[in-house]
């Protein structure tokens, strides 16, 4: 069993890989058979369907976002300390070697979005929470005293997901060899304009 698991967690891997750089539509058995060195049928053994397969990618991509960038954040102190974390390990989670193209979840966004469904259903949940996840982390910090007191905690959550989107999009697509020291620049400049 735990080798079963062992190679379905491999799949995964791979899979993760190849969907941030050509997405979750063009992620097929015959594809990933190759990049695994497995047969097609043993793959789809693990999976019974591509779209078993690519819940299952976002469910692992999920797993794995939240390993690299919410749990070491949440050990750092409370409030600009986390949310300073939250924004380091974010860019090292895009700049990861195996995320040859960037976050997968901005390109599915663009990918999935008029595709109702199964898959856009998912990744509107998944996305939703990671929004209230940064709007918590606001709040947090407002009841640390760091943060202004009246601050709309999700126009903040906006505000530095559109600072991660215009980096990831400058780094990866625009090759900007700015784009991290444009981010952090803006990063602080939000932090500066809600500090109390």
């Amino acid at each position: 069993m735990a080798e079963k698991n062992n190679t379905k967690q491999m799949i995964l891997d791979a899979a993760i890989s190849m969907t941030s750089k050509i997405g979750l539509s063009a992620l097929s058995i015959g594809k990933l058979a190759t990049a695994t060195c497995m047969s097609k049928s043993g793959l789809f053994a693990h999976f019974n369907s591509k779209q078993n397969l690519q819940i299952e990618v976002l469910k692992s991509a999920e797993a794995k976002f939240v390993e690299t960038v919410v749990r070491p954040a949440l050990a750092k102190p409370r409030g600009v300390a986390r949310i300073r974390a939250i924004f380091e390990n974010w860019l090292s989670w895009t700049n990861s070697v195996i995320l040859p193209g960037g976050c997968p979840f901005v390109s599915l966004s663009m990918e999935l979005t008029s595709q109702p469904g199964r898959l856009q259903n998912y990744l509107i949940s998944s996305q939703t929470q990671w929004l209230n996840f940064l709007t918590g982390a606001a709040q947090i910090a407002i009841m640390e005293k760091q943060f202004r007191y009246d601050l709309d905690t999700k126009q903040f959550a906006y505000e530095l997901f559109s600072i991660f989107l215009a980096y990831q999009h400058a780094k990866h697509l625009l090759q900007d060899p700015m784009a991290e020291t444009r981010a952090r620049t803006a990063l602080d400049r939000l932090l500066d304009s809600v500090a109390l």
